[in-house]
């Protein structure tokens, strides 16, 4: 079966996605947490439904936590959304990175890709990832806006269905 007739089967059966967002950051709120607003919205606007959401501090323990109780939830995919980057305060990739049980490497390869068409080779610094963890599909992206509508448009939306269908074969 080709990936096009996947995506096609995985989108007749797989109408709806739960999704969980995690919002890693140190000063967002709920009223400033514009990349989680943007995240719903696309979602929402695609048929998906939001069934957890959360702001976190960039503090190992809550990123682990928030994975652990979102991926024993109704949830199919968390997207967490800030600290990917390079400074001492971001750990989201690190968190993730030990608990993945699969990784999809093209996922932070082809988000890359698509960050240096807008943002030249600072897009080297970005440690976008994603992968499985219990049967849940983890993402993690940058937190700025820009990045979330980026990955939502390029990436996750087109391929949402599929992966969830993908992860229940």
């Amino acid at each position: 079966m080709s990936a096009q007739e996947h995506k096609e089967q995985a989108a007749a059966s797989q109408q709806s996605v739960a999704i969980a967002i995690v919002t890693v950051s140190d000063t967002r709120t709920e009223e400033t947490d514009r990349s989680g607003q943007t995240i719903r919205a696309l979602a929402e606007e695609a048929g998906h439904r939001i069934v957890d959401y959360r702001i976190v501090k960039d503090e190992p323990v809550q990123v682990q936590a928030a994975l652990e109780e979102f991926s024993a939830g109704e949830a199919q995919m968390i997207i967490f959304n800030g600290g990917t980057g390079v400074s001492r305060r971001d750990q989201t990739y690190d968190v993730l990175a030990r608990a993945l049980e699969k990784e999809l490497p093209g996922f932070g390869e082809l988000f890359r890709m698509l960050s240096y068409a807008e943002i030249k080779s600072a897009a080297m610094m970005s440690r976008a990832t994603a992968g499985i963890y219990r049967g849940c599909a983890v993402v993690s992206i940058p937190g700025s806006t820009n990045a979330v509508k980026l990955a939502m448009d390029q990436l996750i939306l087109p391929e949402i269905r599929h992966l969830a269908w993908e992860m229940t074969r």
